[in-house]
């Protein structure tokens, strides 16, 4: 019997196979969680409905979290489905092309700052609004997905890392909230993971042979190594651990300067 059984999980951002959101149900589905999934239009429909009924879920649902009726309706057919829920994944960023082209100080404009924040920041409070009554006894765990650029200047990252960083505050908020109803609030910081959405960003393939080379584990992580934190995160063996962020990326974020080993490179 795996670690989440018994639990239910509303993963909410997965776009392909390859998502870190899909590496994260696959963890929890092998850890006995049954799990719902939503989509943000039907393009992503196509791709998220056949990934979900390969691990035996049908509760897949429409979801774009800037619309608070979307939001509402997802949790409204989760609580007549299921009555209740233990886990929500936060898996959602985007900010416009633009505003991860060119400098941080020429790419952001007013409302590529709103859209970031918006989308992957506000977005988890709205989820959490909507879940906090339905973990009611639960022991409930909610987590999303930050970066380093929250804590650091990344080149093209830009206005990204000011909305993770909104992000991370979000999690000690929420986490300061909810902790006396029972509810725990984490977040992963993933190292960089090719991705639909890193896509986007500017030099993202030097950023990864960048981090393989310097991380003390110099590897790249995968989809899996994070879903298998984010497994135990939202589990009940995490059940002291609340408003942490949890860095996965092979120790990239712990090297202040490193030498080339005698063999390497």
């Amino acid at each position: 019997m795996g670690f989440l059984a018994g639990k239910r999980a509303f993963i909410v951002g997965v776009a392909t196979d390859r998502s870190i959101a899909w590496g994260i149900a696959q963890a929890m589905h092998r850890e006995g969680a049954e799990l719902a999934f939503s989509y943000v239009n039907d393009k992503m429909k196509e791709r998220v409905e056949p990934l979900a009924h390969s691990i035996g879920s049908s509760l897949v649902m429409p979801l774009d979290v800037t619309v608070d009726a979307q939001i509402d309706a997802a949790f409204e057919r989760i609580k007549d489905q299921w009555g209740g829920i233990d886990i929500v994944v936060h898996a959602v960023a985007f900010a416009p092309r633009e505003a991860l082209t060119g400098t941080f100080l020429e790419a952001t404009s007013r409302e590529g700052f709103r859209i970031a924040h918006d989308v992957s920041s506000y977005s988890l409070t709205a989820l959490a609004q909507r879940a906090a009554p339905l973990m009611s006894g639960r022991n409930g765990a909610l987590l999303t997905l930050s970066y380093l650029g929250a804590v650091r200047s990344i080149p093209g990252y830009n206005v990204m890392g000011l909305a993770k960083a909104s992000l991370e505050a979000n999690v000690r908020f929420l986490a300061a909230d909810l902790g006396p109803r029972g509810i725990r609030v984490n977040g992963i910081s993933a190292g960089p993971i090719k991705t639909l959405a890193a896509a986007g960003i500017p030099g993202f393939r030097k950023m990864l042979g960048r981090v393989a080379e310097i991380a003390p584990m110099r590897r790249n992580v995968t989809p899996e190594d994070v879903g298998n934190a984010a497994a135990f995160l939202c589990s009940d063996l995490a059940a002291g651990i609340t408003g942490e962020i949890l860095y996965v990326d092979g120790g990239f974020s712990t090297v202040g300067m490193n030498f080339p080993v005698e063999g390497e490179g």
